[in-house]
């Protein structure tokens, strides 16, 4: 074997483990492998878990805060503004440069998949082909998924539905849409129709912007359901954001939650932004704008968590670290049970990773050795600490490391460490 990870706890709850790499891949899962290695590290108890992955993002846009100017009023009207504001402006080198360095910060934070909407409302393109540039340099090391992003909507916007198709041609994977930025609800309903006939048409996976409004009579959800339905789509399709949800009545959800669960659609939530750009015209009380995560859970509807923007029109803040969305996820969601809590880590690992169809990911024999190992013991400490990358691997290689994080005390003339770990019992 190439690569020997010794006494390892896993997501699953097992602990003890071994984990052995070979020629890029998983070889063993088990406990006390003594088979000689190229390298061993010994992961003393701490957490391994697959890689991170991102299920919703928007590359182009990323590390572009303040052009040309701040969103002052924190909106996402005002942020869908400043954006077609910078759109003339934008160059190739600009786009990819930026997109780069966040590669750089993902890979860092072990997250090695990303699923990024690229807007295609510029009859130019240029996002698109930055983009695609971007994922063959960054194929190596990091999963980059595109999704062919209507901003200012296919029917709304002059030429939008035929630059969408010419960016579908170019190679782009996903097909998406935005009904609820479209000018009336008719045209958003239509909307739908049309880009799931197309996705149908190619083969093609659907993500769209669904209902990211506080309004609760904005229900295009159902329609993509219908959609997914009758062009036989079932687990290709995901509704992305989903927040007019917080706001409808109970009995409607209650049919609802049925039809997304019966269609196979997937839901995105982004907790980060859902809680920022949501309830802005609310007094109070203040609506917390995300999805209904753990009801859409109970009903068998899978569920991931999305950073959705890092530094760009829409928010200021973000640096590409998952475990970040996933912490802000269980306290909007109120998921703070073991188990809930267990299901916000896995919202931000293996979920995604089944919706973007990565079918070679996980901690399984066979698969290909994508690992991060996590300065926790499990993934509830890994969120409550957001865990140090210790060590991130792709394909068998260590890509990143980040040295453990220690603090030192001088109380009282009295040198003293602290460790953040959750203090275990005496057995």
């Amino acid at each position: 074997m190439d690569f020997l990870l010794k006494n390892c706890s896993l997501p699953d709850g097992r602990t003890g483990m071994d984990i052995a790499v070979a020629d890029g891949r998983i070889a063993a899962i088990e406990a006390a492998l003594t088979a000689p290695a190229g390298q061993t590290v010994d992961a003393a108890g701490q957490l391994v878990a697959p890689p991170f992955v991102d299920a919703h993002f928007h590359m182009d846009s990323t590390l572009s805060y303040g052009q040309p100017r701040v969103n002052r009023s924190g909106t996402l009207l005002e942020g869908i503004a400043l954006w077609g504001e910078l759109k003339p402006a934008l160059t190739q080198e600009a786009l990819v440069d930026r997109a780069l360095a966040y590669c750089d910060w993902a890979v860092a934070k072990g997250l090695l998949a990303i699923r990024s909407h690229v807007d295609v409302c510029d009859p130019r393109l240029l996002a698109v082909e930055a983009l695609l540039h971007v994922r063959e340099r960054v194929r190596p090391y990091l999963d980059l998924q595109l999704v062919a992003f209507p901003q200012d909507g296919i029917l709304r916007a002059p030429g939008a539905l035929d630059n969408l198709k010419r960016a579908l041609d170019m190679g782009v994977d996903v097909v998406g849409g935005i009904p609820h930025f479209e000018r009336t609800m008719q045209d958003g309903a239509e909307s739908v129709r049309v880009l799931c006939e197309l996705a149908a048409e190619r083969g093609l996976r659907v993500d769209m912007h669904c209902d990211e409004s506080d309004d609760p009579l904005s229900r295009h959800i159902e329609t993509l359901a219908y959609h997914t339905q009758r062009l036989g789509l079932q687990g290709r399709v995901t509704g992305s954001h989903l927040t007019s949800m917080h706001s409808m009545d109970n009995y409607y959800v209650s049919k609802l939650i049925p039809l997304i669960a019966e269609a196979g659609v997937a839901a995105i939530a982004n907790p980060l932004i859902n809680i920022t750009l949501q309830g802005r015209h609310d007094s109070y009380p203040k609506r917390r704008g995300m999805t209904r995560v753990p009801e859409l859970l109970a009903a068998g509807v899978p569920v991931a968590f999305g950073h959705d923007c890092v530094m760009d029109p829409w928010y200021g803040l973000g640096s590409g670290d998952m475990l970040e969305v996933a912490h802000m996820g269980l306290h909007i969601a109120q998921m703070t049970g073991q188990d809930a809590m267990r299901a916000c880590f896995q919202a931000v690992t293996d979920t995604p990773a089944r919706i973007l169809g990565l079918d070679d990911t996980g901690l399984a024999v066979g698969k290909r050795a994508d690992l991060v190992l996590l300065q926790a013991r499990d993934p509830v400490e890994a969120l409550r600490l957001r865990a140090t990358r210790l060590l991130v691997m792709r394909a068998g290689k260590i890509i990143a490391s980040t040295p453990p994080a220690t603090a030192s005390l001088h109380l009282d003339g009295r040198p003293a460490s602290v460790s953040f770990m959750t203090p275990r019992p005496p057995i």
